[in-house]
């Protein structure tokens, strides 16, 4: 990828990326999925992969490739929409989302010929993961770029302040951490289960270029991630609403990770912008 392509083709890619979580949510039935979450990162995956990534779906070990790992592991639905979108999944495989014996797990599994890069699921080993291999790249002089995601509940692991250090003592200008800052965790609200108070003076004490933006406007995100930055990390902050694009599941922690019923995903469908080039729904239902 990271091709020009214009804003309003990007907020397209997102429309698309957010249907599509919402109908691979309506397939899984009973079990669930993280709707919350995968509908708070859809402007992130659509800017990274529409925009700013360098990849090659035809060879997912090419070691020039740009590293996107995603930390907060519960925002699959719309990393996986977004693999499918730019190649490296197909609308069949998406069909298999947490199905049993499928590779499309609840929390993404280690696939380079997929696309992904880290096995996600215990929150804040992705952060840890990312900054060994910007640091890997540096001490190999490659030029590939490395870009994570983490969200604002992952900050309360200690781990995560501690790579950050590690990240800035070795100036790592090659690494970019995207906090998903959807302001609900699990658990509740963060100034409830554990404060994180100002985010941006904490990024900016332990030694990252700091930039803060709506994360749900592709514009502002691709003007962030085209900020170049020497010699230290750079940290964008996307204030994002958990369950973004859906009015009863915006700002809701039951849909942290919750079921989607057939009235309700109707519902939901109702609320988003028309497109006229879907991938066949029917399929997908």
């Amino acid at each position: 990828m990271a091709t020009a392509v214009s804003v309003p083709e990007l907020q397209y890619l997102a429309n698309k990326l957010r249907r599509t979580s919402l109908l691979m949510a309506r397939r899984v039935g009973r079990t669930g999925s993280h709707l919350g979450s995968g509908l708070s990162s859809v402007e992130i995956f659509a800017t990274l992969y529409g925009a700013v990534l360098r990849l090659n779906p035809a060879n997912g070990n090419d070691d020039t490739r740009d590293r996107l790992i995603l930390s907060r592991g519960h925002s699959v639905l719309s990393y996986y929409a977004a693999l499918c979108e730019v190649g490296f999944l197909s609308p069949d495989d998406l069909l298999q989302f947490e199905v049993n014996g499928s590779f499309l797990h609840g929390h993404a599994t280690r696939d380079l010929e997929r696309g992904v890069e880290f096995s996600g699921g215990s929150l804040g080993l992705g952060i840890t993961f990312a900054v060994g291999v910007a640091l890997a790249a540096k001490v190999r002089g490659q030029s590939q770029r490395v870009y994570v995601i983490i969200g604002d509940g992952e900050c309360d692991e200690g781990v995560v302040w501690e790579a950050l250090m590690c990240a800035s003592h070795y100036k790592l200008d090659n690494l970019t951490v995207i906090v998903d800052n959807n302001k609900l965790q699990y658990d509740g609200h963060p100034e409830e289960v554990m404060s994180l108070g100002d985010l941006a003076s904490k990024l900016l004490a332990f030694g990252l270029h700091v930039v803060e933006v709506d994360g749900h406007d592709v514009g502002a995100l691709l003007n962030a991630f085209e900020i170049s930055i020497n010699s230290r990390p750079k940290a964008i902050i996307a204030h994002t609403i958990k369950g973004k694009g859906v009015s009863f599941m915006e700002g809701r922690k039951e849909w942290h990770h919750s079921i989607l019923s057939e009235d309700q995903y109707e519902q939901a469908i109702l609320e988003q912008p028309p497109l006229p080039d879907l991938m066949d729904q029917e399929r997908l239902k």
